[in-house]
């Protein structure tokens, strides 16, 4: 187990080394963080070292890479080759669950831009398309929530039968992540080990299965995700090992953050950043395929409930602060973000 830590440290400090030189020297990098010992609420030196380092590392960066985090590889390259099946079906076919209104289902190529994104004036779609799933309801969660927004059913590909319990399953795996984490954080930020949780009774949950097409290896416009934050709490991202996914660094340069054997990226989104005032960032990043061949990835994204509200605690500031931004409801700036950057949901069609 050692030797093989100490391969994936190896190989993390040649990506590292290699970024650097890429970047033209420059010093920041995404650290690996051991997260094994999250998954022990007991508390002990080890725990809170662990916790040290996943704070120091989001304050700085807001992008980690996840190792120890007990997910099965088999579960990960599973679901990514599922994945692939699914969109190796033809387009008619995929169409046929065309995302609805309670935002799931396939997006076709090109049809969202991200018009709301904060670092960069986009104009232009993503060159890529989807397989949007979200939390799965009962029949009685289904009655309970409905008309209300995100509330609806799963669309699940006929030809692909066992993507379901795949991506359930995956989904259930990664939820258990995303709480160890949760509680981390808030024990990073002086908070009750317990503090956000009440937050995430009912979690907004997004596993989105991701292809984005071969582009020419030199060109300059096939962004498959132009610039952006994320918008809620932490997102988890399985990529294959095409690369691709770059973050933008506090100077504004580009740092490549590729795959390493058996881990996550996971990033801090624009809730969490509001929650903590500022003080865990919520960081640009971009994809941009030049792999030469198609790309696949599988965020997940770990979100409070519809109805939480969003306000910086008071035992953040220091006396005589304010926090940066007002309290808002999850929910209402989620759908504002939805209904902005998404086609479907724009009756005009821009």
């Amino acid at each position: 187990m050692s030797f093989f830590r100490n391969n994936l440290f190896i190989v993390t400090n040649n990506h590292r080394l290699r970024v650097i030189v890429q970047q033209k020297t420059h010093p920041q990098e995404i650290p690996v963080i051991d997260v094994g010992p999250l998954r022990d609420h007991t508390p002990s030196d080890t725990r809170a070292a662990a916790v040290s380092q996943l704070g120091q590392t989001l304050e700085t960066v807001g992008f980690a890479y996840l190792s120890g985090h007990g997910i099965p590889a088999e579960l990960v390259d599973g679901l990514r080759e599922t994945a692939i099946r699914f969109h190796d079906l033809p387009e008619i076919t995929k169409n046929g669950i065309r995302i609805n209104t309670a935002h799931r289902g396939f997006i076709p190529y090109s049809s969202s831009t991200l018009k709301t994104s904060t670092v960069d004036n986009v104009s232009k779609p993503n060159l890529s398309d989807s397989l949007m799933i979200m939390h799965e309801l009962s029949e009685m969660e289904l009655r309970e929530r409905a008309g209300q927004p995100l509330q609806g059913r799963n669309q699940w590909p006929a030809d692909v039968p066992e993507l379901r319990e795949m991506a359930l399953r995956y989904m259930t795996e990664l939820s258990r992540l995303g709480r160890d984490i949760t509680i981390a954080l808030a024990e990073a930020l002086g908070l009750l080990p317990t503090w956000f949780l009440p937050h995430f009774d009912c979690p907004t949950l997004f596993l989105r299965l991701l292809h984005y097409p071969e582009q020419e290896r030199d060109s300059q416009h096939g962004i498959g995700a132009a610039p952006h934050t994320d918008y809620g709490f932490i997102t988890i991202l399985a990529q294959d090992d095409s690369g691709g996914l770059e973050v933008r660094s506090k100077d504004g340069t580009w740092i490549a953050a590729p795959p390493i054997p058996d881990t996550f990226v996971m990033n801090v989104g624009d809730i969490l950043s509001r929650w903590s005032n500022g003080r865990f960032a919520s960081t640009p990043h971009r994809v941009i395929n030049r792999s030469g061949r198609r790309r696949f990835s599988q965020p997940f994204f770990f979100d409070p409930s519809m109805q939480s509200v969003i306000e910086c605690p008071s035992s953040l500031l220091h006396a005589g602060d304010t926090p940066l931004h007002p309290p808002v409801c999850w929910g209402d700036y989620l759908m504002e973000r939805l209904n902005r950057n998404y086609t479907y949901r724009q009756a005009d069609g821009k």
